[in-house]
This record gives structure tokens, C-alpha cells and sequence, in this order.
């Protein structure tokens, strides 16, 4: 039995957010769309979204690091939105796991919402209906399209290659081969909810950086009673 899956680079993903315009791009102009923006350059914007970047610092100075963090849909092998849903608006696909919403049966009522563990069911403010990542199933399967092109907008718009496509049951995939060489983990596994897409973990890489490679050319605080220097010099 087939299941699609992504699974993320956390070491490699630079949290440029080409991901979450290139979904919003496809998505929108595709049988999923349309993904709302309001007041999208404000301080306070709202929008829908199928994936999105979360960046945080961890660690303690001064040995912090900064992990980005791509979060959408995981299509879960048994996914809790499913059975809570009234109206059947939220189901599984049998042929390739992936996860959906069924607009016309949709009635906006927010239980899928309620029962996800990872909140990566959104309410769509215009149309009333609930949306989430697709797995861009109306570009996978798109025959018109060269087979190098049918994976997912944001798989093939991530410029470090942080994002894998594949099929998590077959061990000889790509995906699942990434997840056995690199330790690839579900998120929050307790929730017994057999997540589909994994996470590879970030290494641990101790950097040696010396007191003379990082001061100043131009000594701005005067260090040790030098002068600093005059002009423009050092700071080129």
C-alpha cells in the first residue's frame, strides 16, 4: 500500500520560505485554490496557508543556533481529522494515503481543526471551508507534465534540496532511504497518529572560531589602546 510522503532537511533548510511561496503560488492558481491574503504587507496580516516556516533560536549563548522549522499537513497514516469530520468533508485516499477536504461537503466547522495535534488545519475566511496541504495531488498525477516536474511546488522550488518526495513504503525510495541513513523521526509520535512525513535531524557541528578572526580591522572600540583606523578603511 502506497504512502506519499515528504520528508524535510532540518540540516540543510535555510529558511528562505521558497517553499511557502511556491505552494501559495500553485495552490492558488490550482484546483485547491483560492488561498486568501488580507492585508498581506500589514503588521498584523492574515492569510491561508498550506505550509509554513517556523524559526527558532535554541541553545544557550553563546552556543545558539537557529533551526528552521517547515510545518504543513503530515498526512498521517491514521489521521484523528478523519473520523471526527460530520459531514465526511475530510478523508484518506486509499491508492496513495495522501489526506483531503472535500469543499463541497465542507462546512467550516472546525472539528478537523480541534483534533489535529500538529495545527495545520486552517479555515479559509472567505469561502468558510477548511484547507490544508494537498500534496499538490492535481500536479503529481498530471500526466501533461514531464515526469521529472509531478512532485510537489514546494519539493521542487527548495534551492538546497531540503525537501524529498516519495513513497515512505517502499524501502527502496528515496525517502525511505533517507530516513533509515539519517535518522529520519515522526513529529510528536506519542500521538499515535503514524505521521507520514518525517523530519531528518539537524547535526551537531561544533564550530572552533579564534579571538583574531573575528576582531574588527577597524578596531571601533579601541581595543588595547589602538588607534582606529581613519576613512573607509576596513570596512570594505
Amino acid at each position: 500500500m502506497t504512502q506519499l510522503a515528504l520528508v524535510i532537511d532540518l540540516n540543510v533548510c535555510v529558511g528562505c520560505h521558497a517553499c511557502v511561496t511556491s505552494c501559495k503560488e500553485w495552490n492558488t492558481s490550482g484546483e485547491a485554490g483560492f488561498l486568501s491574503d488580507d492585508n498581506p504587507y500589514d503588521r498584523d496580516p492574515t492569510g491561508t496557508f498550506f505550509n509554513r516556516v517556523q524559526t527558532f533560536e535554541v541553545g544557550e549563548f553563546p552556543d545558539t543556533q537557529t533551526v528552521h522549522f517547515p510545518k504543513s499537513c503530515l498526512h498521517c497514516e491514521d489521521p484523528p481529522c478523519v473520523p471526527v469530520c460530520p459531514t465526511g468533508a475530510s478523508y484518506k485516499r486509499p491508492e496513495d494515503g495522501i489526506v483531503l477536504v472535500d469543499y463541497d461537503k465542507c462546512i467550516g466547522c472546525k472539528y478537523c481543526a480541534w483534533a489535529c495535534p500538529y495545527g495545520v488545519r486552517e479555515l479559509d475566511e472567505h469561502q468558510k471551508v477548511m484547507k490544508k496541504c494537498t500534496m499538490c495531488v492535481d500536479r503529481i498525477y498530471d500526466a501533461k507534465l514531464p515526469e521529472s516536474e509531478r512532485k510537489p511546488a514546494c519539493v521542487l522550488a527548495c534551492p538546497t534540496n531540503a525537501r524529498l518526495y516519495g513513497d515512505i513504503h517502499d524501502e527502496e525510495s528515496i525517502v525511505s532511504k533517507a530516513i533509515r541513513e539519517a535518522a529520519g523521526y515522526q513529529l510528536m509520535p506519542e500521538w499515535g497518529t503514524q505521521p507520514a512525513n518525517h523530519y531528518l535531524p539537524r547535526r551537531q557541528t561544533k564550530m572552533s572560531v579564534q579571538a583574531d578572526q573575528v576582531e574588527r580591522a577597524d578596531n571601533p572600540l579601541n581595543i588595547d589602546g589602538r588607534a582606529p583606523l581613519s576613512g573607509n578603511a576596513g570596512t570594505r
